[in-house]
């Protein structure tokens, strides 16, 4: 007898082919299960310095981002998914795994295994690694 049910999906996405196929991943699962999906824009800001006064977060082409998420909400209705989306700015990594064990308690994280920074993960580790050793749910990690 099966004890744990799946009915919340967190997809963290960022535009990339990875994170597509991450959806696409998680749609196929959410039908099975009779989940839904909850789409998380993941823009990376960094830390602000005290002393260097406030500066905003630079920004990502809010065009884009809302083109892409909803992109992914059509792909999830056409395939009776229902998808909600949300969109955080700060530290990647960190964001996915507040959300992932935040009040909406999700039972499941999938994921593409590389996203846009390939570059950046030599110096810092990437997401994905980091998602999968901080993680206390299931993580999917889709090539």
């Amino acid at each position: 007898m099966i004890k744990r049910k799946i009915s919340k999906i967190l997809v963290p996405l960022d535009g990339s082919k990875n994170s597509m196929r991450g959806l696409e991943t998680a749609i196929t699962l959410a039908r099975h299960c009779g989940a839904t999906i909850t789409g998380v824009y993941a823009i990376y800001a960094p830390p602000h310095s005290e002393f260097r006064g406030v500066r905003t977060a630079k920004k990502a082409p809010d065009k884009e981002v809302k083109k892409f998420m909803e992109d992914a909400k059509l792909l999830a209705a056409q395939n009776g998914i229902d998808f909600k989306e949300k969109t955080v700015r700060g530290e990647i990594g960190y964001n996915i795994i507040k959300i992932a064990h935040g009040k909406d308690k999700f039972d499941m994280i999938v994921m593409g295994s590389r996203g846009r920074s390939s570059a950046k993960e030599m110096f810092f580790g990437s997401v994905s690694n980091y998602v999968i050793h901080t993680a206390k749910i299931p993580v999917v990690i889709v090539k």
